[in-house]
């Protein structure tokens, strides 16, 4: 059984199967709804549903509270149809997205190295080409949970077209089953399903402005995506990366990063150590992204895009510093990790917009 979906302002109307997501069946035809998470845990896929009945399925109560159900809110993410049903969605114009349909992907595990202590690079090869944006993420199928979790691809668009080989990079949470299983089980030659692109964090090239890219622990793997791709596109427009891990060990591909700013004059590299043990030979900024970040553009960021990427207390520091240094909403753009623990606080209370 399936049923029709209307989609409003577009206009358009799609089918969706028994048991789809209105948000998977939207992708896969092509039509974009706002979106992060994926699982019902930010509220950024929330739309109005004007006639027809849904089941608002595993919706967070923090993303979704009862008024808004009451009110006939749903979330794209996790709702499911019982009818033919129309809904309305707040979809922005932006001129330099590229709308990529949703597709399934059967991946063959490669190498898996050790980044850090608690991030592994996992290597997958595709068993065919993906089309992706530098910035946007696949969700990953988790054996034996039933479940699927989001990383970021890490590596060059253009790479990717030549091998069809993705680079992810995980990060170990506490009490994370979907990263522990990853971490600990997953090795050489073993399976994995893995579906995308998604998300809509991505560079606005056609601004011509600044670009200015803030990261921390595991959130490295968006920007890399996007600098690499920007340089090696011949992008002479400043770049700026502000990287920040704890201490010294946990900064991975630092010796890349120094590279390509040594290749590329428009390139600054930034690293930042908050808890890097006095007395160690390390000679680079100390403290948090955003203080490397003011100590470094002097607090005034007027004139730049900037693209944050990490957990969400570092993208709220992060974004309090921006616009205190004279850089508002509009040039701000945030791609959170979120969990379960993250729930109550997913929205900026800075912003207008998620």
């Amino acid at each position: 059984m399936s049923y029709q979906l209307t989609i409003e302002p577009l206009g358009a109307t799609i089918e969706v199967e028994d048991g789809q997501t209105v948000l998977d069946a939207a992708l896969r035809q092509g039509i974009y709804l706002p979106h992060a998470c994926g699982h019902g845990l930010c509220g950024t896929c929330k739309v109005q549903v004007c006639d027809g009945e849904v089941d608002h399925g595993a919706a967070n109560p923090f993303a979704l509270m009862d008024f808004e159900r009451d009110d006939g809110k749903t979330l794209a993410c996790c709702c499911t149809l019982q009818s033919d049903t129309t809904i309305e969605a707040e979809i922005d114009e932006e001129p330099d997205a590229r709308v990529i349909p949703v597709r399934d992907f059967a991946t063959t595990v490669g190498h898996i190295e050790d980044l850090t202590p608690t991030i592994k690079a996992i290597h997958l090869q595709l068993d065919k080409p993906i089309d992706f944006q530098a910035g946007q993420y696949v969700q990953v199928e988790i054996p034996g949970l039933g479940q699927s979790r989001a990383f970021s691809i890490a590596n060059d668009p253009a790479d990717v077209a030549a091998t069809t080989r993705i680079e992810l990079n995980v990060r170990k949470l506490p009490g994370g089953a979907g990263t522990t299983w990853l971490h600990e089980q997953l090795k050489a030659n073993d399976s994995l399903r893995v579906s995308g692109p998604y998300g809509r964090f991505f560079v606005r090239e056609s601004a011509q402005q600044p670009m200015l890219f803030m990261a921390g622990g595991s959130g490295l793997s968006s920007p890399r995506s996007m600098i690499a791709d920007l340089l090696s596109r011949g992008c002479t427009l400043p770049i700026t990366l502000v990287y920040g891990q704890r201490s010294r060990e946990e900064l991975y591909y630092d010796a890349e990063f120094r590279a390509l700013a040594a290749q590329h004059p428009n390139f600054t590299y930034v690293p930042a150590l908050s808890h890097e043990p006095e007395g160690s030979d390390w000679n680079g900024f100390r403290g948090f992204v955003h203080e490397a970040a003011k100590a470094h553009f002097g607090g005034n960021f007027a004139g730049r895009k900037a693209y944050l990427c990490g957990p969400p207390p570092m993208i709220e520091a992060c974004i309090s510093t921006l616009m205190q240094g004279r850089l508002f909403e509009r040039d701000i753009y945030t791609e959170k990790f979120l969990s379960a623990a993250d729930t109550q606080a997913t929205r900026s209370p800075l912003f207008q917009r998620v």
